[in-house]
């Protein structure tokens, strides 16, 4: 009896030493935060965010993690210079009081060993709003020229920009904007 409870034990420590939390830094140059929304009815408009940076941590067989994302305001991206720059001033993102967004998340959810859903806090303009990210992709393995282990995934919320103080010109440009993100990160 004595060595069924030793093995046991043993099993157990060595299963937690092996179900350690991995952290990964996001990959600048492949993440791209993109927003889209209704342009009076005439189509739905999408943008993106150059400069991103933070962290991803998961523990797979723990089926835990965190997120930690930060998003450059000033590097939004629309294709052209003009709206850039609207959109950057006072009554959208103002980037020169807020430059930047953040999203930390508050809990990882799990199927089986892939995350498929990060509950967490995002902040614009200095308002914090709980919101939950669907994560549609999910892949990890070996990073085939960096030679570490690597991640990646897409993930994908709604969010109404006038909760965020930037509610300009609703109803005809759209309260709700779809956010989305794809994200690649490498292990330390």
């Amino acid at each position: 009896m004595k060595k069924l409870v030793l093995a046991v034990a043993f099993a157990s420590l060595s299963a937690t030493a092996v179900a350690a939390p991995e952290t990964f830094n996001i990959d600048a140059s492949h993440t791209l935060p993109r927003f889209e929304y209704n342009h009076l009815g005439y189509s739905f408009q999408q943008h993106r965010f150059d400069k991103t940076s933070g962290k991803i941590v998961l523990d797979r067989a723990a089926r835990t993690g965190s997120v930690d994302v930060t998003i450059d305001t000033k590097s939004v991206n629309t294709g052209f210079a003009l709206f850039n720059g609207h959109i950057q001033a006072e009554d959208f993102f103002h980037t020169e009081k807020y430059p930047t967004i953040t999203f930390k998340s508050t809990a990882v959810k799990f199927d089986g060993d892939k995350p498929v859903a990060v509950d967490g806090n995002l902040t614009i303009k200095g308002v914090t709003k709980p919101v939950t990210l669907t994560v549609t992709n999910f892949h990890s393995m070996p990073h085939p020229m960096l030679k570490k282990d690597a991640i990646g995934a897409n993930a994908v919320a709604k969010v109404k920009r006038s909760e965020f103080n930037m509610g300009k010109n609703v109803p005809y440009v759209s309260d709700e904007v779809t956010l989305s993100i794809a994200v690649e990160a490498v292990k330390e």
